[in-house]
């Protein structure tokens, strides 16, 4: 915990940025009658019934200090698409940073095997050496910044029935455009000394 919140203080830094990275699937349902909109005395009604098509995945990356968020759509959620996500970030999102810190969970396909399964031994080994990995504890995931993103993005873009894929990516790009042009940041104020005293009961007790 420690570690990230260290991570957070750095100041903005180019050609070493700090990323947030997280992913949440997302349900495809199509309604199987229309939904009637509110109305003056009426309130708006939805049908009960409903038909699944599968799930699709959102992988979610943010910058905080600079306000940019960065939003890929697929089909599964696979290593071999953390992998790619990951080399899209790496070069077409920050091709000229020097290294980038990337703070993220421990999900079992966030690790070096993910590149070496994708791609061929000395890219995968580019594409590793270019990242700064953090990874948040274990029952600690509310400590990436990400997760407010995605909280977000649920909230403004993805809080009803949307039944295909195509339809979520575009939701998702008109979304990510809006919120980037509104430069919207996150002030992130939860320091270690705040850990410390609010989270007390998880370090240990040192007695002389």
């Amino acid at each position: 915990m420690e570690a990230v919140l260290d991570v957070y203080k750095r100041p903005y830094d180019a050609d070493f940025p700090v990323v947030c990275m997280d992913e949440s699937p997302k349900q495809l349902i199509e309604e199987l009658r229309p939904s009637t909109k509110m109305k003056p005395g009426q309130d708006a009604r939805r049908d009960y019934e409903y038909v699944r098509h599968g799930v699709v995945n959102i992988f979610m990356a943010n910058e905080p200090l600079k306000g940019n968020r960065m939003v890929k759509v697929t089909e599964f959620k696979t290593r071999k698409q953390w992998a790619a996500f990951m080399k899209w970030i790496a070069d077409k999102q920050y091709p000229n940073a020097k290294r980038i810190t990337l703070v993220m969970d421990n999900f079992k396909t966030h690790t070096a095997s993910a590149f070496y399964e994708t791609f061929e031994p000395a890219e995968a080994k580019r594409l590793w050496d270019r990242f700064e990995f953090v990874y948040t504890p274990k029952h600690g995931s509310w400590l990436n910044m990400a997760e407010i993103e995605l909280h977000v993005l649920n909230g403004q873009c993805l809080n009803r029935h949307i039944s295909t894929m195509r339809k979520i990516k575009e939701e998702v790009e008109a979304w990510e455009s809006d919120r980037n042009n509104r430069n919207s940041k996150i002030n992130w104020q939860f320091t270690n000394k705040d850990a410390r005293i609010k989270l007390k009961k998880l370090y240990p007790s040192i007695y002389d």
